[in-house]
Formats: structure tokens, sequence, C-alpha cells
């Protein structure tokens, strides 16, 4: 259940990283409201994952999901880039994802 309630905060990150795009440096008021909200969704979320993962699992993996969710995102909604190099780096960090999850115990 930790790992649900991880890769939850994980997508919460994703949320708000591309939210404050949209809040235009925090002046824009309902962008910075619901990015704000889902910071504290997702902090919230990590600090009850830890305390059953390790505390370097569970940021690494919170941190992977949000950086590759948020790259996926930016390609999708901001044209930005998606050439191989780039494609197969977020490849490695879902492959130290995978290896955190299973390289810790349940």
């Amino acid at each position: 259940m930790n790992w649900l309630i991880l890769v939850t905060a994980g997508l919460f990150e994703i949320v708000w990283a591309i939210g404050i795009k949209y809040t235009e440096g925090f002046t824009r008021l309902w962008p910075s409201v619901g990015t704000l909200a889902a910071m504290l969704v997702s902090i919230v979320l990590l600090g009850i994952a830890m305390k059953s993962l390790p505390v370097g699992t569970a940021y690494a993996v919170w941190v992977g999901v949000g950086a590759v969710g948020t790259a996926i995102f930016g390609i999708i909604l901001f044209g930005e880039s998606a050439n191989l190099m780039r494609l197969l780096s977020l490849g490695l960090i879902v492959a130290g994802i995978i290896g955190l999850k299973l390289a810790t115990p349940a």
C-alpha cells in the first residue's frame, strides 16, 4: 500500500510541476491555488509513504516519477524536445525506479 501512496505522491508532483508553468510566476490566482494544493498533497503522501519505506528509496522514486511524468507532459503540452537521447534518458530513470522497487522489501 505504501508503494501505491508513493506513486500517487509522484503523480501529484507532476501536477504541481506542470502547474507552475500555468501560474505565470504565481501571478494567476486559481492556477497558483491548484499548484500549491498539489504540492501539499504530494508532500503529505510522501511523508506517509516514508513511514515504512527507506527515505532514500522513497525520495528517489518520488523524484523519478515526477521527473519522468513532467518531462512527458512537457513534450505533450509544450512541444518540448522528444529526441532519442532524451527518451532513452527517461527510460533509464524508469529502470532505476523499477530497480529500487525490486531491491526494497515491501
